[in-house]
């Protein structure tokens, strides 16, 4: 059975570190995140925010591969239309996946393709793609993404708290093979942005009904992403916290598989 290689090449919420632009403007560091954005096998992308053409050097990543890119909403650390114009240019046509109600701009080398919430479609060579509405700002067309490789799943939730309750019943029994949540807050309550965020409390909650509703199972690797560094402690100690509960915290150039 074939594999995909999965490479976040970013894992932050907005409060992006100085140190970016200086001693880490070439490398990844795991506590100096960039803007969320994960690659799968090279040719697919999801997200395309500020700093998505520094992650896709540093990572050596060829923007001449990519071939879809899924965008999860119309905020800048996750949607930049400079950068998707770049990444275009590279390309012989790059799909660009967003929500029906997203309003684009024409760009040179893109094709839009507008998804209908909780309708699959299929990508290419049995590749399927299904967009699902995520509790978040909802101006900006917000949408968590599935993507289907044959018998395997990956959901990507980044930017949403919670799951509202037709996402919800869309995802049971989907037993997901890798289920990555927003974790934009530490471990700590009484945090205002639990309207569109999630925090460690949050997801320790979240997972033990997912795992009765058959979202996840014991061999869903869950990862954690979308952090702000000012509102969680170190990465090693955050991930001390997430393993007590059979979760990881992702990081700017881990690399995983599907």
């Amino acid at each position: 059975m074939q594999t995909y290689k999965i490479t976040f090449l970013g894992t932050c919420a907005c409060d992006f570190s100085d140190k970016l632009n200086n001693e880490f403007k070439d490398c990844f560091d795991k506590n100096a995140r960039r803007a969320s954005s994960v690659m799968i096998n090279d040719s697919f992308l999801i997200d395309s925010g500020v700093h998505i053409l520094d992650s896709l050097r540093i990572a050596k990543k060829d923007a001449s591969k990519i071939t879809d890119l899924f965008i999860s909403h119309l905020h800048s650390d996750h949607f930049n239309l400079e950068n998707i114009k770049e990444i275009a240019k590279c390309t012989k046509l790059l799909r660009l996946w967003v929500r029906e109600d997203a309003e684009i701009p024409q760009i040179e080398n893109v094709h839009v393709v507008k998804m209908t919430p909780y309708v699959e479609y299929e990508v290419k060579n049995g590749v399927y793609v299904t967009g699902v509405v995520a509790n978040h700002d909802p101006s900006t067309c917000p949408q968590h993404i599935i993507l289907k490789f044959g018998e395997k799943k990956l959901f990507y939730g980044c930017d949403g708290a919670w799951l509202i309750t037709p996402t919800y019943n869309y995802l049971k029994r989907l037993e997901l093979d890798v289920a990555i949540f927003d974790c934009t807050m530490g471990d700590y309550l009484g945090d205002y942005r639990i309207g569109e965020h999630n925090s460690i409390p949050m997801i320790r909650l979240m997972l033990p009904s997912l795992k009765n509703e058959k979202v996840i199972t014991e061999n869903t690797k869950i990862y954690l992403s979308h952090l702000a560094p000012s509102l969680h402690k170190p990465h090693d100690e955050t991930e001390t916290i997430a393993n007590a509960f059979g979760a990881s915290v992702a990081y700017d150039g881990l690399v995983t598989e599907i």
